[in-house]
């Protein structure tokens, strides 16, 4: 696969120094509160990801330290991780050999991944994609799947006009090469996988934000989940606004040949 256009090389180079730079200096800081309020997308993305068969070989696609390879690793998987970021790598080597866990963390382009046809069971990654070129993407996680093998990401959405503005209003945040996923870029997928899974989360969540450092925060936060995915049931166009989107990929089997 070429990946020495000009323009695709000067987009790498730019996501390298951003992200360098944002693992160096914590630049995304003062946005961690929001993520406070994404609970129940991350833990549908962790149960997608279970259960584990020790020694399932795992790749994470956009890796750092606060990244799913250490838990993986301690489920007893063998895990790859690799990001476009040298600063990122150096950071998830220091916590691994913190954690005494054994993981394989390498600088690489997630779109022209160094390795053979079908080496893994389960590729894995956290708002990753809508970084990159999702042909190239979609390509080489399908490439290096084995057949059966399922890829899980959690992604930012673009439906939202509300976190459009916000975005908008905050340049500095995010680079000038990201965009959200939008339903055609989900859909895109259906081109390399057999079975696409894609599901909505925290439209309304957001808001408790405002109330993070309250006792009842937790209770808040649960009940509007609920009213999120009875929203998303009587409306289901609604559910193009949450902020946040689980997706599983799976790779056919092979052919039995009978």
């Amino acid at each position: 696969m070429s990946v020495s256009t000009p323009s695709a090389q000067e987009r790498y180079q730019r996501e390298k120094e951003y992200h360098n730079k944002a693992f160096a200096e914590d630049l995304r800081h003062s946005v961690d509160k929001y993520y406070d309020t994404i609970q129940s997308s991350r833990l549908a993305h962790r149960q997608a990801m279970t259960p584990l068969v020790p020694g399932t070989f795992v790749l994470e696609y956009g890796c750092g330290p606060g990244s799913a390879a250490f838990d993986l690793a301690a489920q007893g998987a063998r895990v790859v991780g690799i990001d476009l970021s040298e600063v990122a790598i150096e950071q998830s080597k220091a916590k691994a050999l913190e954690l005494g866990l054994e993981i394989d963390f390498r600088c690489m382009n997630a779109e022209s991944l160094e390795f053979e046809d079908n080496t893994f069971d389960m590729i894995v990654g956290s708002a990753i994609l809508h970084h990159l070129d999702l042909d190239k993407a979609y390509a080489e996680l399908s490439r290096c799947l084995k057949p059966g093998g399922r890829a899980v990401f959690i992604e930012p959405t673009g439906h939202n006009p509300f976190l459009n503005l916000y975005r908008k209003m905050t340049p500095a945040l995010r680079t000038v090469d990201e965009r959200p996923m939008r339903r055609p870029d989900f859909d895109r997928a259906q081109r390399y996988f057999s079975n696409v899974q894609v599901r909505y989360y925290n439209m309304l969540t957001t808001a408790a934000v405002l109330f993070r450092r309250q006792a009842w925060f937790e209770p808040l936060l649960r009940g509007l989940d609920v009213m999120d995915r009875g929203l998303f049931w009587l409306v289901p166009g609604l559910k193009y606004w949450g902020w946040m989107a689980v997706m599983v990929l799976e790779k056919q089997q092979r052919s039995t040949g009978l």
